[in-house]
């Protein structure tokens, strides 16, 4: 009897987090960088640089992910004190997304399940699963993961695996 009280609540749990996956788009494909775009921004000597076609906000935003290339990975960065020595996966994101003038204040990962609306962005989209976020601004990916060589938040042009990733990105970009 025990056993299976125990099986039914955990058959419910999975069920209700089950059904919340299912309101969200997901990623199907790798995260690639196509720099010939004319949507896309462009990658020289580490920095990024905005396509002419885009909107001032994500001119913003890649100024902003250009100020922490050279910073270190800190847990817990950014949410603190915005302007810190160091920056984690969700620190960084929300310091884009807040010097660009699309949030107030520093969240966390998980936070950015329900940020915005659902779905990949024009210019912007942020991908999302437990513990780790990051975004494309502009098609370029901001990620302070994915390929092991740098730390701290990096404009990656490598291509990372999204499959199952949750996609949002802020309302009109």
């Amino acid at each position: 009897m025990r056993v299976s009280l125990l099986t039914t609540v955990a058959t419910a749990a999975a069920l209700v987090l089950a059904s919340g996956c299912a309101r969200q788009l997901v990623a199907q494909d790798p995260v690639t960088y196509r720099p010939a775009s004319d949507d896309t921004a462009v990658l020289r000597h580490g920095l990024a640089y905005a396509p002419g076609t885009a909107p001032a906000v994500v001119y913003h935003a890649i100024e902003a992910g250009n100020r922490l290339q050279r910073m270190p990975y800190k847990l817990g960065g950014g949410h603190a004190h915005p302007y810190d020595y160091g920056y984690d996966c969700s620190g960084t994101v929300s310091y884009v997304l807040r010097e660009a003038g699309l949030i107030e204040d520093a969240m966390p990962s998980k936070g950015y399940f329900n940020y915005g609306e659902k779905g990949p962005g024009r210019w912007i989209t942020i991908y999302v699963c437990r513990g780790h976020v990051f975004m494309t601004v502009a098609g370029l990916r901001l990620d302070t993961g994915g390929d092991g060589a740098h730390t701290g938040p990096r404009w990656k042009p490598e291509i990372r695996e999204a499959r199952g990733l949750v996609l949002r990105h802020p309302p009109g970009l």
